[in-house]
Formats: C-alpha cells, structure tokens, sequence
C-alpha cells in the first residue's frame, strides 16, 4: 500500500491492482477502508485482486480459520461488494455482520473491479459470481482455453492471463507476439507480462515496444 501510494501521487493513467490479497487474513471492513482510501487518493484507480489462500501455516500464524476458508471468502466478498464506495455501509452474512458506522474516506469509483485469483473451476464460479474477472495460474494454457470457453462470460468480465516467462519485445518482437497470441487465444482479455530489461531507461523502452506490438496507444500518441 505504502508502494501504491507513493505511485499514486506520481501518475496519473496507470491503474494499481493487488494480486492478490488474500481475504481470509482481513475483515472486509478493513479492506475497504484501506483500499478505499487509496482509490480516493488515486482518483478511481484500483483494482482489487483478491484470493482465497492456500498456505496453511499463513493462516495458523494469523489465527485465522483455513478449513472454512471459502466460505468466509465468498461471504467477505459479499460484504465487500456491499461496503467499498459507501460512506455507512451495512451488511448481514454468516460470518460478517455490521451497521451502524462511517467510512470515510472511501472508494470512490461507483464499483471497484474484484478480480479473482485461483486454479479451479471454483475459482472462476467464484469471479462470475462476485466479482468483475478471474486471474487464475499455474494452469496450462489448453485447460485454461478449456475453461474459460466453457463459461459464459458477461460484458466486461477480464480475463487475466499471464505470459509466462519474461518478454523481450525490443530484442525479440516475433517472439513477443507469439506469446501474447497464444495467450489471447486461451482466452485473455487482459495479459499480465515481465520484460527483461537492463535499466530504468531499457525499461521504458521495452515498454513502448510491447505497446507497439500489442497496438496499444502510449500516452504521447493519445494525446497527439
């Protein structure tokens, strides 16, 4: 969050998303008064990635409960969809329940985007069912295809799909494209990538590249 913020005040287009916070180790109160707070300070700008969990010895050290996990996920989500953007929220579930309070600051964006991390079919049950896309991993990408061909996606929902090892579009864009092909046709709405790069300055470079080869118009060309 201390990263975000610090960037936050920094930029002004680029978008924050957390992947992934995991819900079990928060009450959803909690997550909506930080999170909300920074997407005030970063005009609309979040995007929370939220998980289930899957280490134990993280819940054991937490004292949080890691056999009724999903439960209590699906539950704080709920509630999260309830609470993020309202100054006195109020929500009933089985394991959340509160009213009677003032958030403030908080969200500002009308609905914050909750993509959903995870490697099942649960997991995407789960982005369908509360939240706005699915960020699954370690899976390969002909399951992946599988999957997301098998459900029926609403308007907007994204797909986020990783690239797998890191991409060198300025020194190698035919096999830059190959990647970002193969994972479009899995399914991906949105890809997620790591670029080799040398320095800051090769950085920036290597972003324009993989914004070129994507089509993307950087922020000099939407402004022209």
């Amino acid at each position: 969050m201390s990263t975000f913020g610090f960037l936050a005040a920094r930029t002004r287009r680029i978008r924050f998303a957390t992947q992934v916070l995991v819900l079990g180790y928060h009450h959803p109160l909690e997550i909506a008064k930080r999170y909300g707070t920074l997407d005030r300070i970063s005009g609309g700008r979040i995007v929370l990635g939220l998980g289930v969990g899957s280490l134990e010895e993280e819940f054991q050290l937490l004292g949080a409960d890691f056999e009724g996990r999903g439960a209590i996920a699906d539950d704080a989500l709920a509630a999260l969809r309830a609470s993020l953007s309202r100054r006195e929220p109020a929500y009933r579930g089985e394991h959340f329940d509160y009213e009677g309070l003032v958030v403030e600051p908080h969200a500002v964006q009308d609905r914050v985007p909750l993509w959903i991390g995870g490697r099942t079919p649960r997991s995407l049950r789960r982005a369908l069912a509360h939240g706005d896309g699915w960020v699954p991993f370690g899976l390969p990408l002909d399951r992946l295809r599988e999957m997301v061909g098998a459900a029926s996606l609403p308007d907007g929902f994204e797909v986020v799909l990783s690239a797998g090892r890191p991409l060198d579009p300025s020194g190698d864009p035919d096999g830059t494209s190959e990647a970002l092909r193969k994972v479009s046709e899995a399914g991906a709405t949105l890809v997620s990538v790591s670029l080799t790069a040398a320095s800051a300055s090769h950085y920036a470079e290597q972003l324009e590249a993989i914004a070129t080869i994507a089509g993307i118009k950087t922020a000099a060309e939407a402004q022209a």
